[in-house]
């Protein structure tokens, strides 16, 4: 039986606030210490370096996947276990998506919001039944989780769609909340 896989969606930056990279470290170290996997964007910058450098410290491994136009602009993690090299970002997502048995987003960006409401879209849709996490680190996303609500409260979207998601500021919970008790598949 393989390991459970968490797919993390976040920024190629550190940000403003130190509690972001405080937040990916703790994410990838807690990964580590449940013998959870990581799939993620494939780049040793910004939060998703920190997020595969803290499961690589622990002992895991990390699957990164990346674009070849990436790669060539030098932002390549090449410590990570698994490197995978794709032509271009709907491969890369796919790629990502396939790998993944549940979804933990942290801050980030438009991208990251791309990766973030694909999943969430793809899984009102019924087109998976994978857990989704939004790591609330500071209140950074506390006006999308207001916009998620309010397009709710008006009618123009199902409010299954905000139970599809868990919301917590505790990355350690949260990470819990979307894995199996004791680590094993079948997220």
């Amino acid at each position: 039986m393989r390991p459970p896989t968490i797919c993390v969606y976040c920024a190629s930056n550190h940000g403003a606030d130190p509690n972001y990279a405080d937040a990916a470290t703790l994410v990838g170290k807690h990964l580590a210490a449940r013998g959870v996997d990581l799939v993620y964007g494939g780049g040793h910058v910004g939060l998703m370096g920190l997020v595969a450098d803290g499961v690589l410290s622990g002992g895991g491994r990390v699957t990164g996947v990346i674009t070849r136009q990436l790669v060539d602009r030098e932002v390549a993690h090449v410590g990570v276990t698994d490197l995978l090299v794709v032509d271009d970002m709907p491969a890369r997502k796919r790629a990502m998506f396939e790998a993944a048995d549940a979804f933990l987003t942290l801050p980030g960006g438009v991208g990251t919001m791309e990766e973030f409401f694909e999943v969430l879209c793809w899984g009102y849709l019924g087109i998976h039944p994978r857990p989704m996490g939004l790591l609330n680190v500071s209140g950074y996303y506390d006006l999308l989780i207001e916009f998620i609500d309010r397009s709710v409260s008006e009618g123009l979207c199902n409010p299954r769609v905000r139970d599809l998601l868990t919301v917590s500021d505790d990355a350690t919970a949260l990470i819990d909340q979307l894995l199996p008790p004791h680590g094993g598949n079948g997220v």
